[in-house]
């Protein structure tokens, strides 16, 4: 054991080549790696740990309830979704750097917030960060916000998230002092950040719950100017079974 070594290791934040030291060098030894192919092995090691690190915030940071992936969506059981169209959008991932809305609209348990849970994962599995969140806790944090004056602090990681996904919009109504809050929120994100929507309510019921027909018309131009919806109406109710985190 060599202390003075290790110190500098942590001080450098290398802990893969520290946790891995004599591993390596038996690595090494019995590769016969010259000197050069020797520090291209650490820094692949180290590297490759700390994407891994970076991957695993990004998943924990994202607050993802479940994580259900594209690869356990039981699409036998749903025939009458458009799978080819949906798994196109999925495949091309080009709602990311297009900063394109996808919003899925249909019943109570047909798969929603699986699909857009898979297309968030996997905007995080390519390196871009994300947060899931329900209207109704979105709602409420944006309730006290108000209440005390701190809507910056509480709208900011919401709009720094590359890919926000909002999970049961029309769930429950929103009061008018926060509608105000929620337009900017995705009127702000709208032009370079794409956001992930599934709704239980069709377009036409979203004046309802936002009690607004303005913002509610407003909102809605702005959400499909530039989107995916994919429409599940006509999809019977069903879970897909989750996937633990790794």
């Amino acid at each position: 054991m060599n202390d003075q070594r290790d110190v500098k290791l942590k001080y450098l934040r290398m802990g893969g080549l520290l946790a891995n030291w004599d591993q390596i060098l038996a690595t090494a030894a019995k590769g016969r790696f010259s000197h050069a192919r020797l520090l291209d092995y650490v820094i692949d090691q180290e590297y490759a740990i700390k994407r891994e690190h970076a991957h695993q915030n990004r998943l924990k940071r994202a607050h993802i309830p479940e994580m259900l992936l594209m690869e356990t969506f039981p699409f036998n059981r749903q025939p009458k979704l458009n799978r080819k169209r949906l798994l196109t959008i999925y495949d091309a991932f080009d709602y990311m750097p297009n900063a394109q809305n996808i919003i899925w609209i249909g019943p109570t348990g047909c798969g929603k917030t699986g699909l857009a849970t898979a297309f968030l994962i996997d905007a995080i599995n390519r390196g871009y960060t994300g947060r899931f969140v329900t209207f109704a806790e979105l709602t409420e944090a944006l309730r006290a916000a108000g209440a005390d004056y701190s809507e910056a602090r509480v709208v900011k990681p919401y709009l720094a998230c590359d890919c926000l996904l909002i999970d049961e919009l029309g769930y429950i109504e929103i009061d008018p002092p926060q509608i105000g809050l929620f337009f900017s929120l995705l009127q702000r994100r709208y032009r370079n950040r794409p956001t992930l929507i599934t709704s239980n309510l069709g377009f036409d019921d979203w004046r309802a719950f936002l009690k607004n027909d303005h913002l509610a018309a407003a909102l809605i131009d702005r959400l499909t100017s530039n989107s995916y919806v994919i429409n599940m109406n006509k999809c019977r109710g069903l879970r897909p079974d989750p996937v633990p985190m790794q």
